[in-house]
């Protein structure tokens, strides 16, 4: 989905700006992007897992 940022009138584009990176963290946009970037395999997907689910236990 796209992120969609219009002007309203006496808005400067920083603000546009500002308002963008806002809307791109509040999305969790660049955390998608790095998670799709390479292709992980299912079993060492499923290892990470386990291994974050390990250390959230102790």
């Amino acid at each position: 989905m796209a992120t969609i940022v219009k002007k309203q009138p006496g808005q400067t584009e920083d603000q546009l700006i500002a308002l963008f990176r806002k809307k791109v963290l509040a999305d969790d946009i660049l955390g998608e992007l790095k998670k799709r970037e390479f292709y992980i395999k299912p079993s060492r997907a499923k290892y990470e897992r386990m291994k974050k689910l390990k250390k959230g236990k102790r």
